[in-house]
């Protein structure tokens, strides 16, 4: 089985997971924090809809300089469709690049830098895993702490939530 054919069903159904809990996201509520320490509503969620957008990066070149003024600023999301619809995107153009991928292609090194410092050198299936995947989840279950304390119902994720019992 070729790599890409074992990671896009755990893609595909992540996303799907993720979409979900976006879907219930008060951007009404954007500034809101849980704690000062805590990235806000808003960015928390721009954060998740923009981890599938790095995909391209990690499969289409070798490294990825996270320096200051390397290009990236997250952007803000006016509305939950404009969220939304960046997200779709993300995920569309994240699974086509995973999809174009050979098992050579994803055992190429890549490596995360800073400046010239190098912090982390791995194959690119390992980078999708960790900082795509596992990420991702991550940060989704801290979102879907945050909209439980707004109140909004949480939805299934891995299995039946308080709010969604008969999934």
């Amino acid at each position: 089985m070729a790599i890409k054919d074992a990671l896009l069903p755990e893609f595909d159904h992540e996303m799907k997971t993720t979409r979900r809990v976006l879907e219930r996201v008060p951007l009404s509520e954007s500034q809101w924090k849980p704690h000062a320490k805590s990235m806000s509503l808003g960015e928390l969620s721009a954060h998740i809809v923009d981890i599938p957008g790095w995909v391209g990066s990690i499969v289409n070149s070798s490294y990825v300089d996270m320096a200051p003024g390397s290009g990236h600023e997250r952007p803000r999301y006016a509305s939950s469709a404009e969220l939304l619809s960046a997200f779709d995107q993300n995920t569309a153009k994240a699974r086509a690049a995973i999809a174009s991928k050979s098992d050579a292609e994803m055992m190429e090194a890549w490596s995360l830098k800073h400046g010239e410092k190098v912090l982390l050198t791995t194959p690119k299936v390992g980078v999708l895993r960790s900082f795509l995947l596992n990420h991702l989840i991550h940060h989704r279950g801290q979102l879907s702490v945050y909209i439980r304390l707004k109140d909004v119902p949480v939805p299934s994720i891995y299995g039946p939530s308080a709010d969604e019992p008969g999934m």
